[in-house]
């Protein structure tokens, strides 16, 4: 029997004004959240108003102060790339210091989230119990910052890169094995119903059927993590934790405005070169897996 076009029409309505209900109701209820927080966090427009001068002449303290003619001069020569530069031999060696830190600590990081994000996958895991038990794990190492980690490593191990390797490797296994574990749920399961169906037991059927569709999006993951555990590396040096972080807290300690300015230009120019390298072997990377 036709349904007539008023009908339609008026059940088309119906539903419209129910979504459009249901958009400013929840509008409404972000609106209020943002407030509260606003409140709580004590986030106010007019302080953040009267602030903003002072980030200004701040950052203009950290501008150096070079001069055409005398741009391309000596290290004694005020005004000078290379008077601003003059320390640029040992900070480029600490940010070397700063990005080896953060590969160690990646590789590491990973290979643990690696062993760890099948059981905590909830299609692999052998059971509930098990699963419950490494998700929660994955998230005790990622819920603690990695620079709280470099506090605790630093009065364990003294001052240097060796604490602070270990604080991103162990925050990285949180971060890493979460998406590991999300990448392993949406996997295909027909082949490994193929394998255990063949006799295949559990560590065979990972091997054969979901580590080749997932091993893309590994590398690219763990990729992408060691771009941010560069930026990482940089931030627990101000705890002592070692790289071109403890330095640049020394200059900041002492208000060295010029050598704070040179220190966050090359910090700059090392995290674009790491993100373009890194873009371009995750590219090769998952090609020649693809393959």
């Amino acid at each position: 029997m036709d349904v007539p076009v008023t009908m339609v029409e008026a059940s088309f309505r119906r539903q419209r004004h129910s979504r459009r209900i249901a958009m400013l109701s929840g509008g409404a209820v972000l609106l209020l959240c943002m407030v509260v927080a606003g409140r709580v966090s004590e986030a106010y427009p007019l302080a953040l108003l009267a602030g903003m001068p002072r980030i200004g002449d701040y950052f203009e303290k950290l501008v150096p102060h070079l001069g055409w003619s005398t741009l391309f001069a000596g290290t004694h020569t005020d005004g000078s790339l290379a008077y601003w530069m003059y320390r640029a031999d040992s900070w480029l060696w600490l940010l070397f210091e700063t990005s080896q830190m953060a590969a160690l600590a990646t590789l590491a990081g990973a290979a643990l989230a690696f062993l760890l994000c099948f059981p905590a996958a909830a299609n692999l895991a052998p059971n509930r119990k098990i699963h419950f038990a490494f998700r929660r794990g994955l998230e005790l190492f990622r819920t603690v910052p990695d620079i709280v980690y470099a506090l605790i490593l630093v009065w364990t191990f003294g001052i240097g890169p060796l604490a602070g390797i270990l604080a991103i490797a162990l925050h990285t296994v949180g971060a890493l094995g979460k998406l590991f574990a999300e990448v392993v749920e949406n996997a295909d399961m027909r082949p490994w119903e193929g394998v255990i169906a063949s006799g295949g037991n559990w560590f065979q059927a990972v091997r054969f059927s979901i580590l080749p569709q997932v091993l893309p999006n590994f590398l690219s993951y763990a990729l992408i993590r060691f771009e941010i555990n560069v930026r990482g590396a940089t931030v627990i040096g101000f705890v002592g934790a070692g790289g071109i972080g403890q330095e640049l807290y020394t200059v900041i300690s002492f208000n060295y405005y010029q050598e704070i300015g040179a220190i966050l230009v090359l910090i700059v120019l090392a995290v674009s070169v790491i993100d373009v390298a890194s873009e371009a072997l995750r590219t090769r990377a998952i090609g020649a897996v693809l393959r």
